[in-house]
């Protein structure tokens, strides 16, 4: 009979434990909500300028320039050789472009443009010097 008083008292303390751990946590979980409500604003409730202070902005594309080469997009970052690869005429440029940005040999450039192979290393040599000089003049 004893082991019996003693199995309902161990039943009944691990209820009543099991009682308070619940009752705490839902005291704790009131208390979590109490502070963010007492903490945290909404969006809708910031002013335009709170607002762009916590906006970001990505930079990825800002400040590049593209030139089109053989049918693709060729991004050069620095605004100065951008600006010298424009006032090449159109053929150094692509020769240029394509030699440095698609690696491509002089005998693979003559091939895709319709020219002797002398005649891609040529142009790229005087593209060479003349995107020198720019540079070296400021522009």
């Amino acid at each position: 009979m004893e082991s019996r008083d003693h199995k309902k008292s161990v039943e009944h303390n691990f209820d009543s434990f099991c009682k308070k751990v619940l009752k705490n946590r839902a005291v704790d979980i009131q208390r979590e909500l109490k502070r963010r409500v007492e903490r945290e604003s909404s969006f809708s409730g910031l002013s335009a300028r709170q607002l762009l202070s916590l906006a970001a902005t990505d930079d990825y594309f800002k400040g590049e320039y593209f030139f089109d080469v053989l049918g693709e997009s060729v991004g050069v970052l620095d605004g100065e050789l951008a600006e010298a690869l424009a006032a090449l005429p159109e053929d150094r440029m692509q020769i240029v472009l394509m030699s440095y940005f698609f690696d491509l040999s002089d005998r693979e450039i003559a091939e895709r443009l319709n020219m002797a192979r002398r005649t891609v290393a040529h142009r790229r040599a005087v593209a060479l010097q003349e995107l020198k000089d720019f540079l070296e003049s400021g522009g």
